[in-house]
């Protein structure tokens, strides 16, 4: 998942503000990372943002999580590539 920093450009490219305090509330506690990146909890989480920072700040917020599902599976795909590129290797396929 991207780090912080690249979210906060990102953030900063799209609206002009890097809603730090949203990312750093998202990423910034390793215990309530895995929960406040809950798609389950993106409504319960939106409405807060949005209380507190506009809309804006809940589209940066979704962006956060769509932008780290993006990376994950990404992640993910090169991975299995790999090892199926290892895989053919190994048996003379490829």
């Amino acid at each position: 998942m991207p780090p912080i920093d690249k979210h906060l450009k990102a953030s900063l490219e799209r609206t002009g503000k890097d809603y730090i305090e949203i990312h750093e509330w998202i990423d910034g506690d390793f215990d309530k990372k895995a929960e406040r990146h809950d798609i389950t909890k993106i409504y319960e989480y939106g409405k807060m943002i949005e209380e507190k920072y506009g809309k804006e700040g809940l589209q940066e917020y979704i962006r956060h999580i769509h932008d780290d599902i993006k990376a994950k599976v990404c992640h993910i795909k090169e991975d299995i590539e790999k090892e199926i590129d290892d895989t053919l290797s190994y048996f003379g396929v490829k």
